[in-house]
């Protein structure tokens, strides 16, 4: 459960598909965006969650592909919401880059910029049996998830 350290080649493909999209929505963001009024104690959440989330992702060797058993579901389901997460983003980039096409739901998931890849880290740590990972992903969730929600909250109510 504490993992085993070594690099993680799937944590690296992992962070890629999280960080390439968002690199681009750091140039594309939505055109009321505004995060004057975000959560104090959520950002910490969240800040705290990514830097753990990325060091556990890297320093374990226990994501990486082993040879099919039970726990490659873990896997399987995991790599599906970082697929459905990409085809998110596709979404987002190819209509109007508002808060509300930013926030709205993916084929019933709420927030799905924010949910997706966090529910798909907290079941790679399960494949991993990961401890520091699970546990890392749900700190993240409670921050990301809490803001993306706060956000989407604001903009019905205006």
């Amino acid at each position: 459960m504490l993992g085993h350290l070594g690099f993680s080649y799937v944590g690296l493909i992992y962070l890629l598909m999280l960080w390439i999209p968002n690199t681009v929505w750091s140039k594309n963001k939505p055109i009321d965006y505004n995060t004057t009024n975000e959560n104090k104690l959520l950002v910490l959440f969240e800040r705290a969650g990514q830097a753990c989330c990325t060091c556990s992702i890297l320093i374990f060797t226990d994501y990486n592909i082993a040879p099919f058993s039970a726990w490659s579901w873990w896997l399987i389901a995991s790599f599906f919401l970082m697929v459905l997460y990409e085809i998110s983003w596709i979404r987002y980039f190819t209509h109007e880059h508002t808060e509300e096409n930013f926030y709205r739901s993916f084929y019933g998931i709420p927030v799905p910029g924010a949910s997706l890849p966090v529910i798909a880290f907290f079941l790679l740590g399960i494949y991993g049996k990961v401890i520091w990972l699970i546990a890392s992903s749900i700190m993240i969730g409670i921050g990301h998830i809490g803001i993306h929600i706060q956000h989407f909250k604001a903009i019905k109510h205006v």
